[in-house]
């Protein structure tokens, strides 16, 4: 990948949230609400959606860090936006500005570290580390 190709790439994904998508179904809390953890999977798959075109063959990306601030939520219904801009590029690590909205209304935003990875590689390794962790028993 040329990673300076992605400068500026943009990708948008949205949402109708649905119950599983709330605190309460998440076991959060008791508020049937958008669910942070929802809302994270939201803003990493417009950062995915902004790579597509850019990524060559065998190679993903995976979220290295994420600075999240949120601003509102919303109920069961409502259909949330997310847009990602990729804004820099540092080594094999791309930084992506993003906003959620509820129409107008701003519900969040976030800087996202994702690392270029070789798809294979990245398996393997955490594959090798999770068995190290829990070994097999015969």
């Amino acid at each position: 990948m040329d990673i300076k190709a992605a400068l500026g790439a943009i990708g948008m994904s949205t949402l109708v949230v649905r119950p599983a998508d709330t605190t309460v179904a998440q076991g959060v809390n008791d508020l049937p609400l958008l669910a942070n953890t929802t809302l994270v999977s939201l803003i990493e798959s417009s950062c995915t959606a902004a790579l597509a075109e850019h990524l060559g063959h065998g190679e993903t990306s995976v979220t290295s860090d994420i600075h999240l601030a949120l601003s509102s939520t919303v109920v069961i219904g409502s259909e949330i936006r997310s847009v990602a801009t990729c804004i820099d590029a540092l080594g094999s690590t791309l930084v992506f500005n993003v906003e959620v909205h509820h129409g107008t209304k701003l519900l969040a935003s976030a800087i996202v570290d994702r690392r270029i990875v070789d798809r294979i590689s990245y398996m393997a390794r955490s594959a090798a580390e999770s068995i190290a962790e829990h070994p097999i028993a015969n």
